[in-house]
């Protein structure tokens, strides 16, 4: 299945004028939204192509049969006139592509690939399995389609080839726990890590500033996989922790305690600095976009920032087997 370790690969930075492939990996989505974030990187001078099957419905609820799925995906990969893979949304089924995607094509023909939500299964699969950096992003069918859906500052620092940037205060980040940490950013949707534990696909976060978001999941549901993370050994040997926007992660209005209580019961036995707010994945605006398995720093302090150290994208005229 193509588990073993391999050198990180960067694809080719996003240039104007490229081209953006649309995939839908998991579930479907609504047409109106998707022509409206179609119609967005159109007006930034870009050129968006699709399969007409992501159109497809496979019930009860996927964007098309597995298999249809991961050939769209490996198509996306194959064309050579698309220069990034955009998500058209997450909800669920990504699962089901595991193991059925060649990853020889992807390692010969390394591009940018986008997502969240579901698409973390994909995420940190192709980076582990085929050493792709990968983006945790804004989708196709929701944050491009509205004005204030993409914090287009760091898209464009990331996907264009920024070889060091703060994320600041501009993302939204709080301290938690302080200390200063470096590592390799990775990370995405929480329940999306969790389901991995105990298959071959399990994720690898030893050496990491772990990225931990989610949605509409009550704290101790969060409680619940954060333990079930530290019991399974996931947390040994993570540099940092950066939680996201965590958006209406919450018992009730009156519950009398934040979810940065909970973070702080939990994982402050670990000595490492936790940061919390970051606005990528499931957010209220502004998604930002990270590049999953590039160095990066986390100091927390009064006031927490977190650094990237690379670019996470090589020059657009720099061949795979150079980079």
């Amino acid at each position: 299945m193509g588990t073993d370790p391999k050198p990180r690969l960067k694809p080719p930075a996003l240039q104007p004028g490229d081209t953006i492939g649309v995939v839908a990996p998991a579930s479907p989505f609504n047409k109106e939204t998707f022509d409206s974030g179609c119609a967005r990187w159109r007006e930034w001078g870009y050129k968006v192509v699709f399969d007409d099957a992501i159109f497809d419905r496979e019930p009860p609820y996927f964007a098309g049969t597995a298999v249809a799925r991961a050939r769209q995906v490996e198509a996306m990969f194959r064309r050579s006139d698309v220069r990034a893979i955009v998500c058209a949304r997450g909800g669920y089924g990504c699962n089901y592509l595991l193991g059925r995607i060649d990853l020889d094509l992807i390692r010969g023909n390394p591009k940018i690939f986008m997502g969240y939500s579901d698409i973390t299964t994909l995420l940190t699969w192709f980076h582990d399995s085929a050493g792709l950096i990968t983006f945790h992003g804004p989708m196709m069918n929701k944050d491009y389609a509205t004005d204030d859906g993409v914090h287009k500052l760091s898209l464009i620092a990331v996907l264009g080839g920024a070889s060091e940037w703060n994320l600041g205060a501009a993302a939204g980040i709080e301290a938690v726990v302080e200390g200063q940490g470096e590592g390799t950013l990775y990370g995405g949707c929480l329940s999306m890590l969790v389901a991995s534990l105990g298959t071959p696909y399990e994720v690898r976060t030893e050496g990491t500033l772990l990225f931990i978001e989610d949605v509409a999941t009550k704290p101790y549901q969060i409680d619940r996989m954060l333990m079930h993370l530290k019991l399974a050994g996931k947390f040994e040997g993570v540099r940092g922790i950066i939680f996201g926007e965590m958006l209406d992660c919450r018992q009730s209005e009156n519950q009398g305690y934040e979810l940065q209580d909970v973070v702080r019961r939990v994982l402050g036995d670990l000595h490492v600095p936790i940061a919390y707010g970051l606005r990528s994945g499931h957010v209220s605006r502004g998604n930002v976009t990270l590049p999953i398995g590039v160095r990066a720093s986390l100091n927390v302090g009064q006031k927490a920032s977190i650094i990237i150290r690379e670019a996470a994208v090589t020059p657009a005229a720099v061949t795979a087997r150079q980079s």
